[in-house]
């Protein structure tokens, strides 16, 4: 997911001192939360489709808990299917569920295809245009699927609920700020956050709010989520879990640094890049910095989120390579170097391949025991988008004025 605003030295000294200021005692005294238990236990079912099994990509990294890891296989030799232009290219991960691909674009549209052919279902746009060539706003949130609905919020701050098999839209609901963050969706609860620095909890029935839970800056990632806790990361420094079912703060660990990327959670821990290069794991229930990883050579910031397997952690920087750690240690297994910065977020098929993009405007895969390129293919001027990989095949937008989504597979 692209970011579109830097961060100057002025902004970090701020939000350093409101950090200090706001940390002291509270990881501390709520430490043993009994509320905190079932940290280690699966995600809370979500209401998805009927049809998304193991094989769909319903969200954008799959699954609450933001792994990474797709169900479905793909053909070992991939061919180029289908392909689309968009108006100003796409940099978020599409949604890939059945026979249809849901998509949102830089020019304002949320888009359903049919997944075999790539022929337009239905489009919905951000907002109306009352002339083909004005601006409306665009999406860089990723669609959720669920039963019904398909949810993106749009850079104007607005949260669309769409009708699924229609797109039309069933009901909005407006934020002050851009909606980067993609939603999760934890049984009649939709959860997401927005620039306005809140986190928000919408019924999914009529969007009613249920809750809002205010930080100290913009969140950008999506949440992540583990039992009834949703654990919210961005520019205000801090790591933050909060109850699904009351809007309460659980615990507030101050971290000290931009978080960019979405949280991942695996077996107790959370696993998360920063605006300042270091790559961190955290135990959850301790609130504690178990390892952190820095490329030394190179101290650039990692906006990609990680895919998680039970052996290694993989994501990608601004340095220009993909890193792959063991999970427990943070010990380097191997690195793969490309032209371009990588904020593209990878995805582990088969547990043994990954998929990425990059700036360079390639999409790639490289093994996951050794990093080694395994095929590329050429796509646009920047691949800042996230791979969807789901019902056996992959799913990917480029940016651009002459942007196009693919798809790969077999024929």
């Amino acid at each position: 997911m692209r970011v579109r605003r830097e961060f100057d030295e002025v902004d970090r000294r701020q939000f350093l001192k409101q950090s200090g200021a706001m940390a002291a005692g509270i990881a501390a005294s709520l430490a043993g939360s009994g509320s905190l238990s079932g940290l280690t236990s699966a995600a809370s079912a979500a209401k998805q489709p009927a049809e998304a099994g193991a094989t769909a990509w319903p969200s954008f990294r799959n699954g609450n808990q933001l792994q990474g890891i797709a169900g479905s296989t793909l053909p070992k030799s991939l061919e180029l299917l289908w392909k689309v232009p968009v108006d100003d290219g796409v940099t978020a991960t599409a949604a890939i569920v059945g026979d249809h691909v849901y998509a949102g674009t830089f020019g304002g549209e949320l888009i359903c295809l049919d997944r075999k052919t790539g022929d337009r279902v239905w489009t919905h746009f951000s907002k109306e245009k009352k002339k083909p060539n004005d601006f409306i706003p665009g999406f860089q949130s990723s669609p959720t699927v669920t039963g019904d609905l398909v949810l993106i919020g749009d850079e104007d701050g607005v949260f669309h609920a769409v009708d699924r098999a229609t797109g039309k839209l069933r009901w909005k609901h407006e934020t002050f700020a851009e909606i980067i963050s993609s939603a999760a969706v934890v049984g009649e609860r939709i959860i997401f956050g927005s620039y306005d620095a809140t986190l928000y909890c919408l019924n999914a029935a009529d969007g009613k709010e249920l809750w809002k839970f205010e930080t100290a800056d913009r969140i950008n990632g999506s949440p992540s989520i583990a039992g009834t806790i949703t654990f919210v990361t961005g520019c205000d420094t801090h790591l933050r879990a909060i109850n699904i079912e009351t809007g309460k703060e659980e615990f507030d660990m101050p971290l000290e640094r931009f978080l960019i990327a979405s949280p991942a959670v695996f077996d107790g821990m959370l696993y998360v890049g920063s605006h300042e290069s270091e790559f961190l794991a955290i135990e959850i229930a301790k609130q504690e910095i178990v390892w952190k990883f820095k490329n030394e050579k190179s101290e650039l910031p990692i906006h990609s989120s990680a895919a998680v397997t039970a052996e290694v952690v993989v994501f990608g920087g601004q340095d220009k390579q993909l890193h792959c750690l063991e999970r427990k240690t943070g010990k380097e297994k191997w690195s793969f170097s490309t032209r371009g910065q990588i904020n593209s977020s990878p995805v582990v098929v088969d547990n043994d391949r990954v998929f990425f993009g990059s700036n360079d405007g390639n999409l790639y895969e490289v093994g996951l025991a050794d990093g080694k390129q395994r095929w590329k293919e050429k796509l646009g001027r920047a691949v800042s988008a996230s791979p969807a990989i789901g019902e056996g095949c992959l799913v990917i937008g480029a940016e651009g004025t002459e942007g196009e989504i693919h798809c790969f597979g077999a024929k």
